[in-house]
This record gives structure tokens, sequence and C-alpha cells, in this order.
């Protein structure tokens, strides 16, 4: 029985993916585990567990442009019209802008994304439990990734194991049946990771999530649909078209 190292291998590869799978999930899950319950979300802080730095500073510059303290023209350039910052994520957006007053907004969102303010500010819901460290993300989807490819593995080995010659006695399991087990511990743990943990978070914690949820039910704002679903939600042509602008150029670049 020559395919019995073919099946050694898949079980290998099996057991090996889904408990990083399983791994990765619960530290996520106990990441968020113990929250600041009575933890009241600021918008910058909204806009953070939903869309990471480039949706806060999405946010400042439509919360500046409301203010007629920036100008976002159609093209998707940024022109200060204020240089004087409301808070520590305004003026790290005005930094970001440059001395000259004027940039697309592509590169001040790249350059907000890194300033002292970002980080306090991800560091401040990483210590409540609100948000991801670095890296769990890319964790978590890795880790499904590599269930996948594990059970595209075992589909190989076992197509290998029946292009060999007949080796099992007549009424022995066959050996499809054997390389079933495996396959379907693949597809359970596929499964279950698309209705426990999916869609995979990239910035809030399950707690964050959750205090994310509850936004829509205190009535919120312009700003607050931004903070939530991004600049999709704008309801002015011309920022909705300022910000358009800018995707389609980062697109293309």
């Amino acid at each position: 029985m020559f395919w019995l190292p073919l099946l050694l291998v898949a079980w290998v590869v099996t057991g090996l993916s889904c408990a990083r799978l399983c791994l990765t999930a619960y530290r996520t899950a106990r990441r968020g585990a113990a929250p600041e319950l009575r933890h009241e979300l600021t918008l910058y802080e909204a806009a953070f567990l939903s869309g990471g730095p480039a949706r806060v500073t999405d946010l400042t510059l439509v919360s500046m442009a409301r203010t007629r303290r920036l100008l976002l023209a159609h093209t998707g350039w940024a022109t200060v019209v204020d240089p004087v910052g409301g808070d520590d994520m305004e003026r790290s957006v005005l930094g970001a802008i440059g001395p000259e007053g004027q940039s697309p907004i592509a590169p001040v969102r790249r350059a907000a994304a890194g300033t002292d303010a970002m980080r306090a500010l991800a560091d401040r819901l990483v210590a409540a439990g609100l948000a991801l460290p670095d890296g769990t993300w890319s964790g978590v989807a890795g880790a499904v990734r590599q269930v996948r490819l594990a059970a595209a593995a075992v589909v190989a080995l076992g197509a290998v194991a029946l292009l060999m010659p007949a080796q099992e006695p007549q009424g022995e399991v066959p050996v499809a049946l054997w390389f079933a087990l495996p396959l379907v511990l693949n597809a359970s743990c596929l499964a279950v990771a698309r209705f426990e943990i999916h869609p995979y978070p990239r910035w809030a914690s399950p707690a964050g999530q959750l205090l994310l949820s509850a936004l829509p039910a205190r009535g919120g704002s312009d700003l607050t649909a931004v903070a939530v679903r991004g600049t999709r939600a704008l309801v002015d042509p011309e920022l909705r078209a300022a910000f358009a602008h800018r995707d389609a150029a980062h697109r293309g670049h």
C-alpha cells in the first residue's frame, strides 16, 4: 500500500493548518475579550476601527472641509484655507499636506498614517481591547489561506494515490474514502471560520465590532456615516467626486 505515506502527508498538512487557524482565531477572540465596557467611541476611534488610518484621514479631511478650513476639489486635491488645526489629528493632516498648503489626497492619506497622532490613537484602542494589534488580520487571513492550500494538497495527493495501481484487497475501504476524511476536516474548519470570524477583522476586535454596531442606534450624523462606512456615505456630490478621483488615481497608480 504505497499510498499510505501520501495519506500521512495529507493528515499532517491538514492537522497543522487547522491547528494554526484555530489557535489564531482563539488568540484574536481573547484580545477583545476584556474591553472597556463603558467606552464611548469618538468619531476618530470609530473611523479607525472601521477602516484604519486611511479612514481616519478621510474623516478629518471631510470634517475640515465641512467647516470651510479645507477645500477638497473634484480633481482630488486638498487646499488649506485655515492652517491652524483644532486637534492633533487635524494638525497631522495639515502637516501631511505640506508647507505649500496644497496636495493630492492620496499622498496625504499615506503620510498621515504614520504620524504620532495616528499611532497614539491605535495604541489607545489596542490597550482598551477594542482594536487588534498589528499583524493580527494578516495572521487570520494567512491561516485561512493555509487551510485552503491544505485542502488543495489533499485533493492532489488523493489523485496521485488513485492513479497508482489498485493495491487494496477486495472489500477493503477505498483509497478515495481515506483521503476524503482530511478533506472533510479542512472543509469543516473553513466553514466554521466563515461563520465565526468572517469577515476577517483587520482593525476592530470582536468587542470593538460590538461598539461599532451600536453607533447607528445612537442617531449619528453625516460624519458618523463617513467614520463607519467611508466616503461612499457622502451625500455632497463635490466631496464625493474628490474622493472618487482619489480612488481612481490610486487604482491607476
